[in-house]
């Protein structure tokens, strides 16, 4: 593995330590300015791109972890791998919902790096599982 696919992963390991956390300023500074997160799904609230870093933190990912309770979902990293400038990996996000519904699903990501930052996200999901526990 390269120099700059190690980077890369560590990378990503520090994303979601950070996204964990629930550091969205934090997580802010991972982000090119102009980078987009696609939730790859077609029918589930969210799905789509989200261009911009600022709309991803502001306008996607906070109102997303505003359904959970403080410091939820926890996202644990299962298999990553670093390819060129794209780091795969696949997780599981646990956590609990204001509701007080559990929230247990499987993801697998591809995140294009650029220059040390997160230039595109996609996010695969179980969206099945998510229109169940959201509804």
């Amino acid at each position: 593995m390269s120099d700059v696919e190690t980077q890369n992963e560590e990378l990503v390991k520090n994303f979601f330590e950070t996204l964990s956390s629930g550091d969205l300023e934090t997580l802010r500074g991972m982000f090119r300015e102009d980078a987009c997160w696609t939730a790859m799904s077609k029918e589930i609230p969210g799905a789509g791109p989200h261009p911009g870093r600022d709309h991803i933190i502001d306008e996607f990912l906070a109102p997303v972890r505003g359904l959970f309770i403080e410091g939820d979902p926890k996202v644990s990293i299962h298999k990553l791998t670093a390819k060129d400038n794209v780091v795969y990996a696949e997780t599981r996000a646990l956590g609990t919902f204001q509701t007080g519904t559990v929230y247990d699903n499987l993801y697998c990501w591809a995140f294009e790096i650029i220059d040390g930052q997160i230039d595109q996200v996609r996010e695969y999901m179980d969206s099945h599982y998510i229109m169940n526990v959201v509804s």
